[in-house]
């Protein structure tokens, strides 16, 4: 199951580089997690969110075993990952939830994250910039 369109993947990278520049030691793609972990508990409770990412983490790892050290604390904040080292986790989370929520949710999702990154104009039907 790939749900990672080449315009997800440009969204996630974007996401981690603006939690990078708000603070670069707690690492871009934890943050990004982090920052939809609140959104998404609200919708799906802590442990729907702590699926998704579990689902997530385990598609990243699949395509690079180098987050074979990453794993989920039981608050749902990823714990282990270097850096912005977990760009295909963040990217392989927003696809999940493309997948279940729609395309549509899932922009209004991250729009209501990352009100200053709210350029994001993929095309529903397959993922190419329209």
């Amino acid at each position: 199951m790939n749900t990672v369109t080449p315009a997800i993947k440009d969204l996630a990278r974007r996401l981690i580089a603006l939690e990078a520049a708000r603070d670069a030691a707690a690492g871009g793609a934890a943050r990004a997690c982090d920052q939809l972990r609140r959104p998404l508990t609200r919708m799906a409770g802590a442990a729907g969110f702590r699926s998704l990412l579990s689902r997530a983490l385990a598609l990243a790892k699949a395509g690079d075993y180098s987050l074979n050290s990453v794993h989920i604390r039981e608050d749902g904040v990823l714990d282990g990952l270097a850096g912005d080292d977990g760009a295909a986790v963040v990217a392989h989370l927003l696809g999940l939830l493309e997948t279940f929520i729609g395309a549509s949710l899932t922009r209004q999702l991250v729009r209501d994250a990352w009100p200053d990154a709210a350029s994001d104009k993929t095309d529903d039907r397959d993922g190419k910039q329209s």
